[in-house]
């Protein structure tokens, strides 16, 4: 099993950034990819990032594109989430998810408010 615990959200004004880390412990070597997902007030959970294992392949939605980087410390087995410019758009619970083994993001952080404040 992979356990996975988020850290660094808070209340920031428009503009400001943010870092969010995402610790891994448990089976981490079996994690095939990473990725941090969003959920505002009212609406579904969607996609913000994600991450290989090697750290060398990301993929990010459209709508965090150029002021988000994802990346990662292997040896600390923690997965950023380095966010600037934000807008009040980006206030959300924002939680961490691991594909172990290739099957699906199946195991989930508790995730970490992010509210944004204009």
């Amino acid at each position: 099993q992979v356990q996975l615990a988020e850290s660094g959200g808070g209340f920031v004004q428009a503009g400001d950034s943010l870092r969010l880390s995402c610790a891994g412990s448990g089976r981490t070597n079996y994690i095939i990819s990473t990725a941090w997902f969003r959920q505002a007030p009212g609406k579904e959970r969607e996609f913000a990032a994600s991450i290989d294992s090697t750290g060398r392949r990301t993929n990010y939605a459209d709508s965090v594109k150029g002021r988000f980087t994802i990346s990662k410390d292997n040896l600390k087995n923690i997965v950023y989430l380095q966010m600037n410019s934000l807008t009040p758009n980006d206030t959300a619970v924002y939680y961490c998810a691991a594909s172990v083994g290739g099957g699906g993001y199946r195991a989930w952080g508790q995730g970490t408010q992010v509210t944004v404040a204009s």
